[in-house]
């Protein structure tokens, strides 16, 4: 059977808002959907069942069933003949999430709930997921321009390879054009490469442009003779990256990132551009990871 999509559910809005695309993402890949509730009360020891003052369908055991046949049936209204397969699983939706990932084609997510506090831009368990999860995790939010092109983020490094395969075979699937930036300034140029290696006091603007276009390009190399029916067209910005990115996803139908890129410090295993996305971009957000 093909590796499923699989959408955590908590019952809030925003999460039936990311059924309904990840049952999109479903269908055009030609995979079923997995629909997960993350049932964490057991593990807090109380009564699951209804209480006997109550109606026979109270407790949270049948409020974990009922929410998760209300996103069943929200898939169902957006792809009718897809294969919906639906799990109610005892742990932390963190925990339950990154487990359903080593199966999954990709993970879908909204960004708020799923035990998220509400005063987060962006709940910790999509944060978690785009930093450990073993497949491409969406995180649904803001309002994508479903005309609008896909917004790859360009690095260069080797762990956002997987980055760029997955956007061009989003864009294929997806029918749009591809925008391929990358950001720019004298904080992106060469780093030294031992301890004892100076920084430069001086950049030549012009060089530091080259090199980073070439860096562009050997980025891209290939890929647009894998996907010959992608549009890409090339962005190159002298700017802070984070800024440029945002508003890029101004008119973006989605934001293609690697969970790591370039610069950022060894140890973590989420980039700062990546988190800075998470939090601020007009349209969902893949994060994809790669091999460092």
């Amino acid at each position: 059977m093909n590796s499923p999509v699989v959408v955590g559910v908590d019952g809030f809005e925003s999460s039936l808002t990311a059924v309904q695309t990840a049952a999109r993402e479903a269908q055009s890949r030609g995979v079923p959907l997995r629909v997960v509730h993350a049932f964490v009360w057991p593990l807090l020891r109380v009564p699951l069942g209804p209480s006997p003052l109550g109606p026979p369908t109270g407790g949270f055991r049948n409020m974990a069933d009922r929410l998760v046949s209300q996103a069943v049936e929200r898939a169902r209204s957006v792809a009718p003949e897809l294969p919906i397969t639906s799990r109610v699983v005892t742990g932390a939706a963190v925990t339950v999430l990154e487990e359903e990932s080593r199966e999954a084609v990709l993970v879908v997510v909204g960004s708020r709930g799923l035990g998220g506090f509400s005063g987060l831009l962006v709940g910790s368990t999509a944060v978690h997921l785009a930093a450990h999860a073993r497949c491409p995790v969406l995180v649904v939010r803001g309002e994508p321009d479903p005309s609008g092109p896909i917004v790859l983020a360009v690095d260069g490094s080797a762990a956002g390879e997987a980055a760029v395969a997955f956007a061009f075979a989003e864009a294929s699937m997806r029918g749009a054009e591809l925008i391929a930036l990358h950001a720019w300034n004298t904080w992106t140029g060469p780093v030294p490469t031992g301890p004892g290696d100076p920084l430069p006091l001086v950049y030549d603007i012009g060089m530091l442009r080259d090199e980073e276009e070439r860096v562009l390009a050997e980025a891209l190399a290939g890929w647009p003779e894998k996907y010959p029916d992608v549009t890409v067209r090339t962005r190159l910005v002298q700017a802070r990256t984070r800024p440029a990115l945002i508003e890029a996803s101004g008119d973006a139908r989605l934001v293609v990132a690697g969970a790591r890129g370039r610069g950022g410090f060894a140890g973590l295993l989420l980039g700062s551009v990546c988190q800075a996305l998470l939090h601020h971009a007009h349209c969902p957000v893949a994060v994809v990871r790669g091999r460092a």
